[in-house]
């Protein structure tokens, strides 16, 4: 079936109508590219030129959809204005033709047509100079060379001149792309570890606060609710200097700002915090003081400690409590043990959503350790972490073995 071309551009239609318009405007005033004697008879009007022009302006029609159908018409017709009286508008006519054949056409004819139309000007010259023997006929090379070679380059460095821009554009919004999902992961990875930072700073605190106000309504014993309203305002004063430093870190624009990031040194004011809030830690050691661990890994190994006394605070069964930090393989490893907690009636215990076990993961991993919580002989809860002493954190991710409690059945955040 054949198929039409499509519908021409508003300025192809253009280009063909002022050259025909200008064709017959020559044609009337009998201005003609003549040099000899036309080779097909003609009479006083020239007639016979009319044709070639009007053939050149319909392929001008085709010059942006069938590049190749519109120069090879184009091509024909320039071959017979030339046994006729001849038409300087055929002629610039077809220069477009070439020109728009190397600009909007294949890019394989594209990279093709400059090289044939400089061997086709080479041979017509070289013709020329066989035949007449005299060196105007160089002129005549110089002109072929206008009407072939000179449109095909033109088209041929514009079109790459197109493309090297829409390739630079394309990179420069490949760029944005890429900055924009970098942002947009910088932001995602801040939100998440400003999540993990206020879950740890007032986990703590609340889990006290909530535990020992269930004491002093369920006890009616003023001794006791004095010592465990005590130990909410403690924890009150705690969490709120605590928040506030935070807050203040968050405001400051300057980098003198103050850090409420805890170092292993608060370890021991930390346990004691623990016992104060009722929790009977029986086996304290802290890691070897020289030399200090890396920022990242001091922090992330109190958070952990922290996070599990919390744990076996809101969850665990009354018993001792163990947390021992040591230093093995280039790594620092953290172990925290407690009673594993039956089901607690309602109103007991403070209900787990299991973002410290996500929080205590991602600490670990963020460092290229391991981690590992869960039951141990059948009474026990067990938490532990190694963690790399390498000076780069956020390395490689490692590897979270053991077994975290990821089932929505069971209340227990550990």
């Amino acid at each position: 079936m054949l198929r039409l071309p499509p519908r021409p551009p508003r300025f192809d239609v253009l280009i063909a109508l002022s050259g025909l318009l200008g064709g017959l405007l020559l044609w009337g005033l009998g201005l003609h590219t003549r040099i000899a004697a036309p080779t097909v008879p003609t009479d006083n009007n020239a007639a016979w030129t009319l044709l070639p022009l009007a053939a050149t302006a319909g392929a001008e029609l085709l010059r942006r959809s069938w590049t190749g159908c519109g120069l090879a018409v184009g091509t024909v017709a320039l071959v017979a204005d030339q046994f006729t009286v001849g038409s300087l508008a055929t002629v610039l006519m077809y220069t477009d033709l070439v020109y728009a054949a190397a600009l909007y056409g294949p890019p394989a004819r594209a990279r093709r047509l400059p090289a044939v139309t400089g061997l086709v000007t080479v041979a017509v010259t070289l013709a020329l100079l066989a035949w007449f023997r005299e060196p105007q006929a160089l002129l005549v090379g110089l002109v072929v060379g206008v009407i072939f070679f000179g449109p095909a380059t033109t088209g041929a460095m514009l079109r790459n001149h197109r493309e090297a821009t829409a390739a630079a554009r394309l990179r420069a919004e490949q760029t944005a792309l890429l900055a924009e999902m970098d942002r947009v992961q910088a932001v995602t990875d801040e939100r998440a570890r400003m999540a993990r930072e206020l879950h740890d700073l007032v986990a703590g605190h609340l889990s006290a606060i909530a535990i020992h106000s269930t004491a002093a309504l369920s006890l009616d014993d003023e001794a006791t609710s004095r010592r465990a309203l005590g130990v909410i305002r403690e924890n009150s004063v705690e969490g709120l200097a605590e928040m506030r430093r935070l807050i203040e870190v968050l405001r400051a624009r300057d980098t003198d700002a103050p850090s409420v990031a805890p170092t292993l040194d608060g370890l021991g004011a930390l346990v004691e915090q623990a016992r104060a809030n009722g929790l009977d830690v029986r086996r304290f050691t802290p890691p070897p003081a020289d030399p200090p661990p890396p920022a990242p890994v001091g922090l992330a190994a109190y958070r952990i400690v922290q996070e599990s006394l919390t744990n076996a605070l809101k969850h665990g069964a009354p018993g001792p409590v163990d947390a021992v930090l040591g230093r093995t393989d280039g790594a620092l490893t953290v172990r925290v043990v407690s009673p594993l907690g039956a089901e607690a009636g309602p109103g007991t215990r403070v209900p787990g959503s299991g973002a410290g076990l996500v929080g205590m993961r991602e600490r670990a991993e963020l460092l290229g350790g391991s981690f590992s919580a869960g039951p141990v002989g059948g009474q026990l809860w067990e938490v532990r972490a190694v963690l790399p002493l390498g000076e780069t954190p956020g390395g490689p991710r490692g590897a979270v073995s053991g077994q975290v409690d990821d089932d929505p059945g069971d209340t227990r955040e550990r």
